[in-house]
Formats: C-alpha cells, sequence, structure tokens
C-alpha cells in the first residue's frame, strides 16, 4: 500500500497515520521540494499482529492466561532493584492436581488450574504479577509488599479457594511466602524460602485433600454406574469373609474388606460408554478396560492411606498360572489379598446379570471356581471360598 501526502511539519507525519489510519505502517519520507514531505507507506499490520502473537506466547502460559517461567525469571530481575523494597514472593500449589488427573482425566485437572489461576490472580497488587511456573505450582510477585500485607493476601486466597469446586471437589491451594526487605539479600533465597514454606504447609493439607479425593472418586464412580457400587460392595463382603475363614489378623481382614470396595476404582479413568455397554466388548474396549487395575494403583498410591492397599488392586486380575494382567505374575508372587479379592471378584462377576448376558447360577459358577482352581484362582483360596464361605451365604 502507497501514499503520496504532502505534509508540513514532523509531528503532523506521524499524526496523520497513527490517527486517521490506526494501522502499522513501514514509513519511509522524503522531501521532492521546499516545505513538503513525501511518505511511502507499506502496510505491516498483519506482520506486526503475528509478532504480538508470537510475543504474547513467549511470555504466558498457554492454558491460564498467566505469564509463564521465563516472564517471572526476566521480571524478578527486574524487580530486585531497592526500589521496589520489600518485595513479597508468594509460592502457590494446587493440592491433587496429578490424582484428578489419573481418576477424573486431564480436562478436569485443567479447569482445576484454570480456577486455581482465577483466584491466584486476584491477589496481585499494582506493579506486581501471577505467573505459573509450571505443573501445579504459580508464583504472586508483590513488590512493595511487605510480609503482613502478603499473609493478609494469602488469607484472602484461601478463603476464596475454600468457597470454589471443581467436580463437587473443594479447591486446595497451598501457600508459601518469603520477603525480601534489606537490599543486599538475595532475591533466589526469598524464593527458596517461599518454596520451602509452601511444602511445609502441602505436608500439612495434602493428605487430608487426598483422601476426600479419593472418596470423591469411589462416589463419582458409583453414581456412574449403580452396577459398579453393588459389584463392589458385594466383592469387599465375599473377600473379608475369605479373610476370616483363612484366620488372618482383624486388621489385614479390614485392609482387604477395603480394597475389595475400591478394588475397581480405576475404573473412573475408563470410557463411560464403555463401563455401560450393552454388549461384550470388542478387543480394543476390552483393553481399554484391561488399564483400570493400573489407573487405581496410581490413584490410590497418591494417599498414604491407602499407599498400602495400592499393590492389592494393582495385581487383583493376576492369575495363578501368570496369565493375567498387567504385570504377568504367578503364584505367590501376587499378594496374598489380591489372590482373595481376585476369587471374590470373580463369582459376584460371574454370577450377577449384565446387559449382555444372565448371571450364572451358583452351580455353575462353582463349577467354574473348581475348574479355574491351579490356573485363574490360588487352589487353597478358591477351597476355602467353596467349602468354608459359600455354604454360609444366603442366595
Amino acid at each position: 500500500m502507497i501514499f503520496m501526502v504532502a505534509l508540513t511539519g514532523q509531528q503532523k507525519k506521524a499524526e496523520f497515520f497513527s490517527k486517521r489510519l490506526g494501522k502499522y505502517f513501514d514509513l519511509f519520507f522524503y522531501s521532492p521540494r521546499k516545505n513538503e514531505c513525501a511518505i511511502v507507506a507499506t502496510d505491516i499490520s498483519e506482520r506486526k499482529s503475528d509478532e504480538q502473537a508470537i510475543l504474547y506466547i513467549s511470555y504466558h502460559d498457554y492454558l491460564t492466561g498467566l505469564f509463564n517461567r521465563r516472564y517471572f525469571e526476566e521480571e524478578l530481575k527486574r524487580l530486585d532493584q531497592p526500589e521496589f523494597l520489600p518485595v513479597s514472593l508468594i509460592m502457590v500449589d494446587v493440592n491433587g492436581l496429578k490424582l484428578i488427573n489419573d481418576s477424573l482425566g486431564h480436562q478436569t485437572g485443567d479447569l482445576l488450574l484454570k480456577m486455581a489461576a482465577e483466584i491466584i490472580a486476584k491477589g496481585c497488587c499494582q506493579g506486581g504479577f501471577t505467573a505459573r511456573l509450571g505443573g501445579d505450582e504459580f508464583m504472586l510477585v508483590l513488590p512493595k509488599t511487605n510480609e503482613e500485607q502478603a499473609m493478609e493476601i494469602i488469607e484472602k486466597l484461601r478463603g476464596l479457594s475454600s468457597s470454589k469446586n471443581v467436580e463437587n471437589s473443594q479447591v486446595s491451594i497451598s501457600f508459601g511466602k518469603g520477603t525480601k526487605i534489606i537490599p543486599n539479600e538475595e532475591i533466589l533465597a526469598v524464593y527458596r524460602q517461599a518454596k520451602n514454606d509452601m511444602y511445609q504447609q502441602k505436608l500439612y493439607e495434602s493428605s487430608s485433600v487426598k483422601n476426600k479425593t479419593i472418596n470423591l472418586v469411589m462416589n463419582m464412580l458409583f453414581e456412574k454406574s449403580n452396577r459398579e457400587m453393588r459389584h463392589s460392595e458385594r466383592v469387599s463382603q465375599l473377600s473379608t469373609l475369605i479373610g476370616m475363614k483363612m484366620d488372618l489378623s482383624p486388621d489385614r481382614v479390614s485392609q482387604i474388606g477395603l480394597a475389595g470396595l475400591m478394588h475397581d476404582i480405576g475404573k473412573m479413568g475408563i470410557e463411560e460408554w464403555i463401563l455401560n455397554k450393552k454388549g461384550s466388548l470388542n478387543e480394543a474396549e476390552y483393553e481399554q478396560m484391561k488399564k483400570h487395575p493400573e489407573i487405581g494403583y496410581r490413584i490410590l498410591c497418591a494417599s498414604e492411606e491407602f499407599e498400602k492397599i495400592a499393590g492389592f488392586v494393582l495385581e487383583h486380575h493376576e492369575r495363578w498360572d501368570g496369565l493375567g494382567y498387567p504385570r504377568h505374575i504367578k503364584g505367590q508372587e501376587i499378594s496374598l489379598e489380591a489372590r482373595i479379592i481376585g476369587v471374590a471378584d470373580a463369582y459376584d462377576a460371574m454370577t450377577c446379570d449384565r446387559s449382555y448376558r444372565i448371571g450364572l447360577l451358583r452351580e455353575a459358577a462353582v463349577k467354574e471356581i473348581e475348574a479355574g482352581a491351579g490356573s485363574q484362582f490360588d487352589p487353597e483360596i478358591a477351597a476355602v471360598f467353596l467349602t468354608k464361605v459359600l455354604p454360609e451365604l444366603i442366595d
């Protein structure tokens, strides 16, 4: 695009293009005659727009829209000057993100991060900024903010987070702070102080959050499928009875019952239409379904309270002959608890109606357990179930 105009005065040249045209131009000025100026203008608006987009991406987090780690590191150096003292750093960590991703999916995890970012941004003061450093970690950089003011901001954000929910799960955030007061103090030392303070808080808060989230996941699984709820409750009951008949300690029996209740928690990571499909699963769908022990293991490992039973959940589809999944271990390599749950799970699955078949009668299920003893099932556990548990059950 080329314009030939005659203007007098240097100021009018710029005003004409900035106010009248409202675009970006490369300008070439020359004077064909005395007291006149000719301007050759090339429209570069599209190029400028692209440059601005690239600049935005290079300094912003794609998911939350906050500044990113690159911007944080560069801007922190700029603010590390005496005129900005005191400078407070507030380290922020979103609790339970991995657990949410594993159990409810990354889409829900992204919603959690976006909501957390909205909350955290409300703590930013004039001249400061908020950045996502990566994963579940955020940072508030607050110039001319002392330690007391930083604490007030943390309490404000903590209150805001307590009133927010994602998939019926409360948004839980841990905070840590550090304040630079004297000019010769290293800003990186303040950063480390904020990070250590945050991790201390996370130790107290994270366990409770994870336990609540796991309970939420179980409830959501049961809401997703009533059949899964009834199945899990029956497997828990049968597993408990087997443990009692094997004269295991009360604590061990209690753990087996809990693991039986949670053995299919990993199905929260399986597509709902696969769980509720009216008909047999095809090969690809069955491969997806076979991932649920591993998903359940990851979910339960997130909490110290459930970490011990996570291994039982991982192994409950292993077989005595080594042809099970996911690790293809065999015999006594499989935990006793998982072998017990395996028998209880198989019996209940055989005798319950499914959308694509009618459940087996007790006599037929007994024959299947007998046939599988020594191949699919631990023969000793199968014998205890058939001779000591099953006779006491009322149809």
